[in-house]
């Protein structure tokens, strides 16, 4: 049986704020406005490209805005990536890869700056937050692994 994530729930505070940056400044795909009743809305945003869609609003979860960590949109071309958002006004750390070289620490810490020596996939890394401060990470997979 497959299954397939489509959907996460990212807390924010300002569910308009929220709306403007994912889809303004970040150029997310609005699919979805529901304002349901008082304490209740639902606002589905799609990355370009992407199978999966974020959803906030409010009456959602329990989480306090800003504590999703470790989000992460796939890119081919890091560099790239970072140049459109920075474009965009969003403030973007790297390109990093991590010192272990297979997957990044959470938070700052053991951050080699710059790509990947020879660019493999899943090896480089930036990281930008939202308003509220849930963290996303972009990670450049140009050739996918056996079975993805």
């Amino acid at each position: 049986m497959d299954m397939k994530l489509e959907v996460i729930v990212v807390p924010v505070s300002d569910v308009d704020r929220a709306k403007a940056f994912y889809t303004q400044t970040l150029g997310f795909r609005l699919d979805a406005d529901f304002p349901v009743q008082e304490g209740y809305r639902v606002v589905q945003v799609t990355p370009p490209g992407s199978e999966c869609s974020i959803i906030f609003g409010d009456g959602l979860t329990d989480a306090q805005a800003g504590t999703q960590q470790g989000l992460h949109l796939i890119v081919t071309d890091i560099v790239k990536a970072q140049e459109e958002l920075t474009g965009r006004g969003v403030e973007v750390s790297g390109p990093f890869q991590d010192v272990t070289g297979i997957f990044h620490h959470a938070g700052d810490s053991d951050r080699v700056p710059g790509t990947h020596p020879e660019r493999a996939s899943y090896g480089s890394f930036a990281s930008f937050s939202d308003p509220d401060g849930n963290g996303w990470f972009l990670q450049e997979v140009s050739e996918r692994a056996p079975g993805r």
